[in-house]
């Protein structure tokens, strides 16, 4: 009969229990680790009180962390096995490509960011629609599947940001943030005959990338959805703009973050992020080709009408 040595808990309790006063530094330390992911996922579920100085987070954020730590203080006896499956589970997650170390540095630097530096909202209150102006021509013209847009779209993708790395959720986004500005910094504003309208197709823009705001709206949306970006047209009086679906405000936090302090720095120092919601809760960034960063300011606040590509 096979004997098994008996295990002395006292003496197993003695060697993983840290001494004082290490074991609260400790416990903090731990504390405030574990407390940074559990409070960005209560901060994306959580309403915004929109209280002043966001201090409804910063109370939120103090009282998971007085919880944890006093949590900790009563496990301390195995703080070292707290700590091991601590690490354990975010190697776990880096390794698998789900949730680790790199991704609550995105989260947590977007979420303090924002907080910091709010995109403004347009508060708009969409008047009644009128019908889309030369509508069956304008989707006609968005060629997004035609070999010369969706290469265009693809070079872009080659020649700007292609050295950003994590933001895996958010790639297509900043794909299409390289087609916008590539078509930007090339852009040049002509007029369409005294005679009327003149609709250019995609592929025809490309070739001087040349022609007003329909025309460059028009190229705008085929090459990002070529490329499996939402763009829609949005017309208000006089002018047609493109804007590209974002997705929920907490999506908003990354890619205000993404614009201002890693794809277009320079562009948006100083300058507000702005952006429309839809009635279904979605957000949608400005990519006019009077914008030098994507969210740059609207030039007509009433919308007329809008043209979304699914």
């Amino acid at each position: 009969m096979i004997k098994f040595p008996k295990i002395d808990f006292p003496q197993l309790k003695s060697k993983l229990q840290v001494k004082s006063p290490w074991d609260r530094i400790i416990i903090m330390i731990l504390s405030l680790l574990i407390t940074i992911p559990v409070f960005i996922i209560l901060h994306q579920n959580l309403i915004d009180l929109k209280w002043s100085f966001n201090l409804d987070r910063v109370i939120i954020f103090i009282l998971v962390f007085i919880v944890l730590f006093f949590l900790l203080m009563l496990l301390r006896t195995i703080i070292i096995i707290c700590i091991i499956l601590y690490l354990l589970v975010l190697f776990y997650g880096t390794v698998i490509g789900n949730y680790g170390f790199t991704e609550i540095s995105e989260d947590y630097n977007s979420m303090i960011y924002t907080m910091s530096d709010n995109p403004f909202p347009q508060d708009i209150i969409v008047a009644k629609l009128l019908p889309f102006p030369n509508k069956s021509k304008i989707i006609n013209a968005i060629e997004y599947q035609d070999p010369k847009v969706r290469n265009f779209a693809v070079m872009s993708t080659t020649k700007h940001f292609k050295k950003i790395r994590g933001y895996s959720d958010y790639r297509t986004i900043i794909q299409c943030f390289a087609v916008f500005k590539e078509i930007n910094e090339k852009w040049n504003y002509v007029n369409d005959p005294k005679e009327g309208d003149y609709i250019a197709t995609a592929s025809e823009s490309l070739q001087y990338f040349s022609g007003d705001c329909d025309d460059h709206s028009i190229l705008m949306a085929a090459a990002v959805r070529s490329i499996g970006g939402t763009p829609r047209l949005i017309h208000t009086k006089g002018h047609i703009y493109p804007e590209i679906l974002i997705g929920s405000l907490i999506d908003l936090e990354k890619v205000n973050y993404l614009i201002k302090n890693v794809l277009f720095v320079k562009e948006s120092k100083g300058k507000i992020i702005h952006y429309h919601i839809d009635e279904r809760g979605q957000v949608w960034m400005n990519l006019d080709y009077t914008a030098k960063y994507p969210g740059g300011p609207f030039m007509y606040e009433e919308i007329l009408g809008a043209l979304t590509l699914n």
